[in-house]
Formats: structure tokens, C-alpha cells, sequence
């Protein structure tokens, strides 16, 4: 039952209302002055307060400050026997939540208070749910146990709260989506929309009208005028994702975004000016598509501001467990699992191409169609049981002048300990050599994993 704290120096008055909405289901508590009102709100917990403006040791718009105050959450309507729009503009301006005039009916009375807690009601939940969402995408909701994916989260961190354009590189599947959620929830923008746009999906004859509008009779099919993504994205981000795939004519209308900030709908030579921080990303080259002429030079410049590259899972070998852990959570909530040192083997020397999505698909099939409690090599895939060991991502360089056997060794090892973030028994097994062999090489050679 919905509890109303009504408060009028009206005696005669006050005493109707409170039983008629004693009778309606309401448990109510009525006093006769602004401060016994104060008084009683702040012993008991209220749903509704109807308070009148004009009483003589305190006014409702006084009551309605010091209950913001206390309780940001609860409804207020105001009521009065002197009732204009101004007064009436006033006291909502100030966070009334409806206001009556005096006289009104109790059906009138009823109705005004289930439309505003309908509307409180709303409001408490795109508030929760717009703290769900930051806490979601909080920076360091994001796991990782690797230095340079550490590095991408605090310059992503540093960014977050500048209108700084981002472009975000990284292949498939590595999580730049999740990055660019994550600048956004956590930037001053946070409250306002995160518009995401798949330039690859769109087909080229309807991107532009999606990304700037259109008008009434622009082209065959246009029978209203329509916002484009950068309308609604203002005030907040909008996501360009697979940016590298956007059409040459398109490129064009979004540097002058970026360099104006202003947009013309398809169809219309009238300009209008937009508040959007843009993010784009993409798992292309797209200084390699400016030197093929596929990508405007100027437009890549003003979209690479701020580049952030999100390391392959290959090269993170060390964030594997704690990622299947996260997703075993996620998709065995009321299973436990156990994990084979055989399996975290495995996946290791496999190469990842859809990197952490495709680590998230795996696992959601591990808790699908295993059995039992224990997960073993035989409840992986056989493409990822059969993987061999892969060497082609190490970076070793040999200098025009050569290198000695021992110094290709020293660069091999160094190379490999590396990709494996120091981890002795998998480097032994990407070089394919026993790890004693491994041990003796390093002491050799003096290097020290300390």
C-alpha cells in the first residue's frame, strides 16, 4: 500500500482528503504545517506528499526544496486555492511532480497522483538503469592480465571524459565495441546516447540517409522527413564501426562533421549543427587504404586523433584462463566446471583468429554439451585439438648486416618468453624443445627471466 504524507492548513479540508484517500487504499498521515510535515518525513518513509503552497509558517515551494533534499525520489504535488500557469510552471520547474487547484475533485486528486508516481516510477528506472550501464562498462570491469591490453584500458581511462575523436584498431572480435561503451559510460556524455552504426552492414544507397536523414520526397520511398544516427546520437557519441568499409561519397559528408560539426539531411540544402563525440573502428589497415586511394588521407587525420590498437588474443595468452572463468560464470551459473591443464595446453597453441569472441562462443558450447563436471581436451573442437604450434606473429628482425647463430637464438628465446608473458614450460613447447634444454639455453645465453 502507497503511503501519502498530506499537509494542509486547511483543517476541515485536510481531514476530507485524508479519508478519502484512506478509502481509496492509501495509508495517510495528515498534519497542518509545512514543518510538522518536515517532522513526520523525517521519521517515516513516504511515497507521496501532497502539500499546499500557501500556509502561514511555511509555503509547499519551501517544503518541496527541503524534501528534495531528503528524499530525491519521492513524489511532491502541489496544491492551491491561487492557482496560475505561472505558479503552475514555477513549482514543476522547482521538482513538483504535478500541481492541483484548489477546488478540485477527489477523482481529479486520484488521477493526478497515479500519473505522477507512474512517472517517478520511470525515472527511478532509466536512473538505475543508466548506473547499471556505467557499472557495466566500467574500465576496470574489463579483465586482463596482460601489459599492453593494461595499457590500451588507461589510455581508453584518460580519454574517456575529452570529446577527443577515437579510432579504435584491433581485428575481429577483440572487443572494440566494449572499448567504445566503455569511453562513453564514462565520460560526462554518459547520460546521453551511444549510437553504434555498422558501416559494413548498410547497404552504400542507404548509409547516408541513415547516418545524416533525409526529407519528404528525397528519393523513391521517402514519405516523411527522417533523423539520421548523428541527430540522435546528439548530446552523446555515436560508434562507427568497420569505418574502413564506409563509401568514398560518405566520406566526404563525414569529414565535414568532424570539421564543422554540422549535417545536411539527403535531400535538403538547409545545414544543422550536431553535438557528437565521434569513436569509429576497424579491423582494416586504413593508412594501407589511404595509400590505395580507398580512404580519404584528410579523414583518416581527423579520425586518428587519439588511436588505440587492441592487441589479438594470440599475443595475450595469459588473459585465456582468466576469460574463461569470466565466461564460465556468465554461462554456467549454477554449474560449477573444472578445467583439464591439458585444455589451457591446447588452447594456448591455438592461433585465435576470432580472438575473444570466438574464445566466448567456445565456452558457451563447452557448457552446453559437456556432461559431466570435468572439462577435458576431448570437449574442444577438433580444428582447435589438431592446431599446431604457431611462430608467425614473433617479431624477430634481422638487421641487414646478419646476426650470429647465437644472437638468432637469444632473439628467438627472448621473442617467444615474451609472447607467452614468461612462461617457461610454454616456451619450451612453441620451440618445441624439452624445457631442461630450454633451462640450459637460457643460462647459457644469460638471460635472465627475473
Amino acid at each position: 500500500m502507497n503511503s501519502i504524507l498530506l499537509i494542509d492548513d486547511d483543517i476541515s479540508l485536510s481531514r476530507v482528503l485524508g479519508y478519502q484517500l484512506e478509502q481509496s487504499g492509501f495509508d495517510t498521515v495528515v498534519v497542518n504545517s509545512g514543518q510538522e510535515g518536515l517532522d513526520n518525513f523525517k521519521q517515516k518513509t513516504f511515497d507521496i506528499v501532497v502539500t499546499d503552497i500557501q500556509m502561514p509558517d511555511m509555503s509547499g515551494i519551501d517544503v518541496l526544496g527541503e524534501l528534495r533534499k531528503l528524499d530525491s525520489n519521492v513524489v511532491v504535488i502541489l496544491i492551491t486555492a491561487y492557482g496560475s500557469v505561472d505558479n503552475a510552471i514555477e513549482a514543476c520547474r522547482l521538482g513538483a511532480d504535478d500541481y492541483l487547484t484548489k477546488p478540485f475533485g477527489h477523482e481529479q486528486l486520484l488521477f493526478v497522483i497515479e500519473k505522477a508516481m507512474r512517472l517517478r516510477a520511470l525515472q527511478v528506472d532509466n536512473t538505475q538503469l543508466r548506473r547499471e550501464l556505467k557499472g557495466k562498462h566500467k574500465f576496470n570491469n574489463l579483465i586482463t592480465n596482460d601489459s599492453a591490453m593494461e595499457s590500451v584500458l588507461d589510455t581508453a581511462d584518460q580519454i574517456a571524459d575529452s570529446n577527443t575523436t577515437t579510432l579504435i584498431l584491433g581485428e575481429s572480435g577483440t572487443g572494440k565495441e566494449l572499448i567504445a561503451k566503455a569511453i562513453h559510460y564514462n565520460s560526462a556524455r554518459g547520460k546521453k546516447p551511444l549510437i553504434t552504426v555498422n558501416c559494413a552492414s548498410i547497404p552504400e544507397n542507404l548509409l547516408e540517409s541513415e547516418l545524416f536523414g533525409h526529407v519528404r520526397g528525397s528519393f523513391t520511398g521517402a514519405v516523411k522527413d527522417r533523423k539520421g544516427k548523428f541527430e540522435l546520437a546528439d548530446g552523446g557519441t555515436i560508434f562507427l564501426d568497420e569505418i574502413g568499409d564506409l563509401h568514398e561519397s560518405v566520406q566526404a559528408k563525414l569529414l565535414r562533421v568532424l570539421q564543422e560539426h554540422e549535417i545536411e539531411r539527403l535531400g535538403d540544402s538547409r545545414t544543422m549543427k550536431v553535438d557528437v563525440r565521434i569513436i569509429a573502428a576497424t579491423n582494416k589497415d586504413l593508412w594501407d587504404l589511404t595509400q590505395t586511394g580507398r580512404f580519404r588521407e584528410d579523414l583518416y587525420y581527423r579520425l586518428s586523433v587519439i588511436p588505440i590498437t587492441i592487441p589479438p588474443l594470440r599475443n595475450r595468452l595469459g588473459d585465456i584462463p582468466i576469460l574463461i572463468n569470466h565466461f564460465l560464470k556468465k554461462y554456467a551459473k549454477s554449474k560449477p566446471f573444472r578445467i583439464d591443464g591439458e585444455v589451457l595446453d591446447i588452447l594456448d597453441h591455438y592461433t585465435w583468429p576470432g580472438n575473444i569472441r570466438e574464445l566466448e562462443n567456445l565456452v558457451q558450447r563447452i557448457v552446453t554439451l559437456t556432461k559431466g563436471d570435468l572439462i577435458t581436451s576431448s570437449d574442444l573442437p577438433d580444428h582447435i585439438r589438431s592446431a599446431e604450434v604457431n611462430l608467425t606473429s614473433l617479431a624477430l628482425k634481422i638487421p641487414s648486416d646478419g646476426l650470429s647463430l647465437n644472437e638468432v637464438e637469444e632473439k628467438l628465446i627472448r621473442e617467444t618468453l615474451q609472447k607467452v608473458n614468461g612462461n617457461q614450460s610454454k616456451a619450451a613447447r612453441m620451440l618445441k624443445i624439452p624445457r631442461h634444454v630450454l633451462l640450459y639455453r637460457l643460462k647459457k645465453l644469460g638471460i635472465n627471466t627475473k
